[in-house]
This record gives C-alpha cells, sequence and structure tokens, in this order.
C-alpha cells in the first residue's frame, strides 16, 4: 500500500476520535489511501502519515482518458498526479479540496455516475471520474444543528458546517469539524430543518457557521436562498459567520443577492506570523492571500452594503498567540474603514491541540476592549467567560456555559 498512519503511543490518549469522527475510506484504518483525516482530527497529534513505495499500479478513466496511477490512493491525489489541479485561492476555478476529510464536497466528482468527494475515496481498477459534475447535481455538504445559540442576547437557530480551510490548534470547534460523519445535506433539507427550528424556539434569526461555511459557494448559496423562502417574516435576520478568507468580491455580491442579512468576519490577525500561528496556516503566500482576501472583505463590505447587510468583525486575543499592540494596531485599521463597525474581541482559550492556553482573565479582557475603544472604534464589545463588555464598558453576564 502507498500509505500507513504511523501512531506515537506516548501522544495517543485513546480518545478515539480518530475512529468516532473520521469517515476512513479505507475499511476503519485497515487499508490506508492517504487522505489524512484522522491525522487532521487526532487532538493529541499523535499520528503521523508516511508514504511508501508505489509498487502497483491501477487504470482510471478521468474525462475520458486513461491514465495509470499507483493503487490504493484517494480520488484527490490521483487528480493531482494526472495534472488536474487542485484549488486553494478563492478564486482558483479549480477543483476545490480545501477541508481534506470528506465533509465540504467542494471536491465533489462523479465516479461511476455516483458524485463523492474526491478527497475521502479510493482510486480502484477500472473506475471512471467525470470533474464536470452531471447537469441535475444537486450540492451536498456535512452538517450539525444545534437550537440555539448561548451566551449572546439573542436566540439564533444554528446550523454547523462540517470543514474548514484552517487549521486552528485551540479550535473550539474541533468535534464539529472534524466530524466526517455528520449528515451530509442539500441545501434544501439543511433549510427545512432550520425552519423548523427557528419555528420551535421561536426567533426570526438564524446562524451559519463552522467549521467554515463559507467552503462550497453553491451549497451555500442555495441554502441561503431556501432558507429565506421558509422564513418569510419581514424581521427575519440570515448570518454568515466566516473566516472571511474566501470572501471575494463577487462571492460578497452573491451572498446579498441570496438574503443573507448578516456577515460576521473573524480576523485572525493582522501580521502573516500571527496569522499563520492562529490558523496552522503554514504557507507563508496562501496565509498572506487567506489574510488579504478577510481584511478586503471587511472594507468591501463597510464601503458598499453599508445599510444592507449588516456587518462585525471579531479580533482573537491571547497574550500567548497575539499582542495588544497588534490588536490596537488592528483597531486603528479598522477604524480607517469606519469607526461604527461592531469589532468583538474574543478570549481564546485551552482547546483541541492547545491544552497550554491559560483563559485570559476578565482585566486583560476589559484592557483589550479599552484598547479598541481608545483608536477610536464606537461599537466594542468583549467576549469573556462572565460575560459580554459592551461599548463604554457596561457589562452583560453570560447565561449559560461558555
Amino acid at each position: 500500500m502507498p500509505y500507513i498512519i504511523s501512531i506515537d503511543k506516548e501522544k495517543c490518549t485513546e480518545c478515539n476520535l480518530c475512529t468516532e469522527l473520521v469517515d476512513c475510506p479505507g475499511n476503519e484504518g485497515l487499508t490506508c489511501i492517504g487522505c489524512g483525516a484522522c491525522v487532521l482530527a487526532c487532538p493529541s497529534e499523535a499520528r503521523k502519515l508516511v508514504e511508501k513505495r508505489r509498487d502497483k499500479e491501477v487504470n482510471v478513466k478521468i474525462d475520458g482518458s486513461v491514465f495509470r496511477v499507483p493503487e490504493q490512493i484517494s480520488v484527490k491525489e490521483a487528480l493531482t498526479l494526472t495534472d488536474h489541479r487542485n484549488a486553494v485561492l478563492p478564486e482558483d476555478p479549480s477543483l476545490s479540496t480545501a477541508c481534506g476529510i470528506g465533509a465540504c464536497w467542494s471536491c465533489a466528482v462523479a465516479v461511476d455516475g455516483v458524485v463523492r468527494p474526491a478527497c475521502n475515496m479510493m482510486t480502484r481498477e477500472g473506475m471512471s471520474i467525470e470533474t464536470e459534475l452531471p447537469g441535475d447535481y444537486v450540492p451536498k455538504r456535512r452538517v450539525m444543528f444545534f437550537s440555539g445559540q448561548a451566551g449572546i442576547p439573542q436566540v439564533e437557530a444554528v446550523c454547523f458546517t462540517v470543514g474548514c480551510n484552517f487549521l486552528c490548534a485551540q479550535c473550539n470547534n474541533s468535534f464539529i469539524t472534524y466530524n466526517g460523519k455528520a449528515e451530509a445535506l442539500t441545501p434544501v433539507e439543511t433549510a427545512h430543518r432550520l425552519a423548523q427550528t427557528m419555528k420551535m424556539i421561536r426567533t426570526n434569526r438564524t446562524l451559519i457557521t463552522g467549521g467554515e461555511c463559507t467552503l462550497n459557494r453553491a451549497w451555500l448559496l442555495q441554502y441561503i436562498r431556501q432558507l429565506k423562502k421558509l422564513s418569510p417574516h419581514p424581521k427575519a435576520r440570515f448570518l454568515v459567520d466566516t473566516n472571511g478568507s474566501l470572501l471575494t468580491h463577487d462571492y460578497i455580491d452573491d451572498l446579498a443577492d441570496s438574503g443573507v442579512t448578516d456577515i460576521s468576519i473573524d480576523l485572525k490577525g493582522l501580521d502573516r506570523d500571527t496569522f499563520s500561528l492562529v490558523t496552522g496556516v503554514r504557507d507563508e503566500s496562501l496565509a498572506e492571500r487567506y489574510k488579504k482576501t478577510a481584511w478586503e472583505a471587511v472594507r468591501y463590505l463597510a464601503h458598499n452594503y453599508q445599510g444592507r447587510v449588516s456587518l462585525s468583525v471579531s479580533i482573537p486575543y491571547n497574550k500567548k498567540l497575539i499582542s495588544l499592540n497588534e490588536v490596537n494596531r488592528m483597531g486603528k485599521k479598522l477604524c480607517k474603514v469606519d469607526p461604527l463597525i461592531a469589532t468583538g474581541v474574543v478570549a481564546y482559550n485551552a482547546a483541541f491541540r492547545r491544552k497550554d492556553l491559560p483563559l485570559p482573565r476578565f482585566e486583560e479582557m476589559k484592557k483589550a476592549h479599552s484598547i479598541l475603544e481608545g483608536v477610536g472604534l464606537k461599537n466594542v464589545f468583549a467576549k469573556t467567560p462572565e460575560g459580554f463588555i459592551q461599548p463604554s464598558g457596561t457589562f452583560f453576564p453570560t447565561q449559560g456555559p461558555y
């Protein structure tokens, strides 16, 4: 076989998330195809992908042409080996393989007439792969649902999308982000589920977050359009929470046209080194492009959609990840865009692979809040375990767990 998974027994905690969360395409690890999903999902970093010799090959047909590729590899890798490019940047029209765990379905291809994600499907002798999907194909994505969002003044019906293009070591949604066994639903199925939840908890507010919800653009736009049809209330709010790394101008235009009323962008840093540390994106050019796209999305929304799409941003804070000086400079840059932008500073705490992160103290968060107000921002919030520090320092206690 071309790959094996090496397990560091000293690091392994036997949490079993590698089997509970991962949709392993190789019969629960008996045959490794090198997708790396279990490596991504391991919170203790005990698993490592090791490439072996590739002695055997199989014939596969890709878009009508026959190629010989190593056996027992992913369809994604087979496409790469045969010069079918994988997309990583927002404007790249190539096949997107962003999440790597078969969750976002952005890399969907038709294999022997059945549409599946390319990143976690094994090649086999004689398979036929079509990179252009059938005209009647309806996009899918793995999702999870919650009946309400705890810890904020407004109650929202929440949909979490599985899969992300970032690898944040301190991810506090890792159980969702890497859950390759969550349901894969169409936009219509997802919208109906959210509409039912809205009625159940009596809210006109819905939030879609992740993971990274903007992966699989076609799915997200169809979902928003369908949900808007099912929620005709004039005061209904459709919120998108995103890292902003894929929000090009045309994508923002499409989201606004589909009915999105609110977009919240998580800005992970101003300096590239900070951005890479927070997001786990080690490729310097890719990190820079992701960062610039997110910041440009803020500017574009503020200048072109004021009064139509409500914009908010969040800034991370933990002294082991980002300095107060950088928080200050981020605030100044936001203030130049629009001093009225709703800006939240969020306490990053120990989670997933960063158990060493100390939870920022209330006074630290109050200081960060004060710094952002000090540069001229008029609508600053700080999320802390105790509650929310609101503009001008007023305090709103947290309801429920942090």
